[in-house]
């Protein structure tokens, strides 16, 4: 019935490549002598078979087994061989189809060949025309599936090109804001788990807050349960000009379809500190991990892998040269195939597109900052140059007060005292002359040095509700070039909540101005301020700490009396003025030498948020 001929015809395709791996052959025919004659004559050249007399049976071999090529008779006990055609490319297009008949019937080689079928030979099969006949249809499957693979990788390829032109394009082009950086990332989570991009199921981004403390969940893309099989982004492609649309898609597709998925972001948090963890791990080395069934070089958290349900993902740095900026995490959620290096490679490259944004966009917000600022202060110095004034004149003129109170005021009281003693014991009228002018005159200078310091007088604080984080920024501001100037790092701890107290806005900042410019001039080579506020029951206490010089505690005891100081200038008024107008408000000012040297003033207010 089967001629032997033993010739292998020549192929573009390797004979050990033609069947991939475990993949097999299938022998449909209901006559046992044929499929072993076959069986063993493709054996001995390599090609694995099984052998199926029905085609329930064929069924069940198609689903046990990887399926490259059916050899199927048409007269088969329980089917129709053209009837099964659609059926077999329907559940797998990529299977090869070979009909077998003992009827030579040019309509019913066509309709196979229109069914689907590869090839068809009629019985008697020779050995030759069925080696050649196997090899050209595996041959040609395989070709398709190469070249089908060929041509996605092209098209990843394509896209990846493009998704990273259309980025460099964005960021060197215009400075980040917030919500560009949102596009970019977002943009980026969609190259990471496209069918088009890394084809990975799920991607989470995670970036550390500004003070570099708290590692927090930022965005995620991909299915929140393994029941859902969709592709995340079928049929995606990137154009020119598209990254806006790419990233609003995304932003609604993970809003829309993956409430699971944002949920599992929101609660990633990792403490910086936390230097085992593996995420904090993989920033500090810089290098990707790869955790393969919750195993890896490192310890994997239980609480990690119970927040992600997938116990095999990799984690890949996102760091700038000078600071570690997060993370991203991506897993085949729902297909679990495993993550090669080819893949991690990848994603290190989408990882660096991602850090140069985040970099590119910090650089640009803390650039806005430093305008804002420096518009800040203009306007505060504008808006505040009459308290500045002041302040200048009010410690100008304490040191002139206090000359004259130690250097005239002693003289002419001896002066005006002595001519008003001669005058009531001489009689000549042009001496007591005289002697009535020197008296008035000397009562005119004590009358200027007492309207010198009736100037410098306290006034009736006028008291009112308001916010003190305010007036507190505004005092900083005003100091601004001074701080920079010197190199002084200024540390600011406020509270969520703006206290509210009762007081004279305009004293408490000019109380305020004081101790911080002591501060300034207690670090002329630099050093920290930090200012912080503190609720405590009924009261709000201000804390000014610097690293300055400090003052021993002989010294502290009077720091606040008028004309004291331990400056070479100055007349120490203006500790003086902020504690008579801080006690002005019920409060209390407590100065405490620091044990590392600098020193800590405290103002102690009644709270008014109750």
């Amino acid at each position: 019935m089967i001629e032997p001929q033993l010739s292998p015809p020549p192929s573009a395709v390797a004979e050990d490549e033609l069947l991939d791996g475990d993949e097999c052959i299938v022998i449909v025919d209901d006559f046992p002598d044929i499929v072993g004659l076959v069986q063993d004559f493709l054996g001995q050249r390599g090609l694995a078979t099984v052998n199926a007399g029905s085609a329930d049976a064929l069924r069940r071999q198609l689903a046990e087994r990887k399926v490259a090529l059916v050899l199927l008779d048409i007269g088969l006990p329980d089917a129709d061989g053209t009837t099964l055609l659609p059926e077999l490319k329907r559940d797998d297009p990529d299977l090869a189809v070979i009909m077998l008949t003992a009827v030579t019937d040019l309509q019913t080689a066509l309709a196979c060949l229109r069914y689907g079928a590869d090839d068809y030979l009629t019985k008697p099969v020779r050995f030759t025309d069925l080696l050649t006949t196997v090899h050209r249809v595996l041959e040609k499957r395989r070709l398709t599936i190469r070249n089908r693979l060929y041509q996605r990788q092209i098209e990843q390829a394509t896209f990846r090109i493009r998704l990273a032109h259309a980025l460099a394009v964005k960021m060197n082009t215009a400075y980040l804001s917030t919500t560009e950086l949102d596009e970019i990332l977002h943009a980026i989570l969609v190259g990471i788990t496209a069918q088009e991009g890394l084809q990975f199921n799920r991607a989470f981004l995670a970036l550390f807050d500004e003070s570099g403390i708290l590692l927090e969940g930022r965005l995620a893309i991909g299915p929140g349960s393994r029941d859902d099989s969709r592709p995340t982004w079928p049929g995606l492609a990137m154009g020119e000009g598209e990254l806006p649309a790419l990233a609003s898609g995304a932003q609604a597709y993970a809003q829309e379809a993956h409430a699971e998925i944002n949920r599992i972001v929101r609660a990633l948090r990792v403490e910086a500190r936390n230097s085992n963890h593996i995420l904090i791990r993989a920033v500090r080395d810089r290098q990707p991990i790869n955790v393969i069934d919750g195993q890896c070089t490192h310890t994997v958290p239980l609480e990690l892998l119970g927040l992600l349900q997938e116990d095999s993902f990799v984690v890949v740095p996102l760091f700038s040269p000078s600071r570690a900026l997060g993370v991203i995490i991506a897993d085949h959620f729902v297909s679990r195939a495993p993550i090669d290096e080819v893949q991690i490679h990848a994603l290190e490259s989408f990882a660096s597109q991602a850090s140069l944004a985040i970099e590119h966009c910090r650089l640009y917000m803390a650039m806005q900052r430093k305008i804002k600022e420096l518009e800040e202060v203009t306007s505060e110095l504008q808006k505040n140059k009459d308290l500045l004034v002041e302040t200048e004149r009010y410690s100008a003129l304490g040191h002139m007060a206090a000359q004259l109170a130690h250097s005239i005021r002693n003289p002419i009281t001896a002066i005006g005292g002595t001519a008003r003693l001669l005058a009531r014991k001489i009689d000549n009228p042009e001496w007591l002359q005289f002697l009535s002018m020197m008296a008035g005159e000397a009562e005119k200078i004590e009358k200027t040095l007492e309207d010198l310091f009736n100037f410098v007088e306290r006034s009736k604080p006028v008291l009112e509700r308001t916010h003190l984080l305010p007036l507190i920024r505004k005092a900083l501001l005003l100091h601004f070039n001074a701080l920079n100037d010197r190199k002084i790092r200024k540390t600011v701890l406020f509270p969520e909540h703006d206290p509210l107290v009762k007081v004279d806005p305009r004293q408490i900042q000019q109380a305020l101005v004081h101790l911080i410019r002591n501060s300034i001039e207690a670090m002329p080579q630099g050093g920290e301020l930090t200012v912080e506020v503190v609720e405590k029951e009924e009261q709000v206490v201000i804390i000014l700490t610097d690293t300055g010089l400090g003052m021993n505690r002989e010294n502290i005891g009077h720091a606040t009396d008028p004309f004291y100081t331990t400056k070479i200038i100055g007349t120490g008024m203006g500790l003086a003025l902020v504690r008579r107008i801080v006690e002005d408000h019920a409060g209390e000012l407590v100065l405490e030498s620091e044990d590392n040297g600098g020193m800590q003033a405290r103002i102690v207010l009644p709270s008014a948020s109750r």
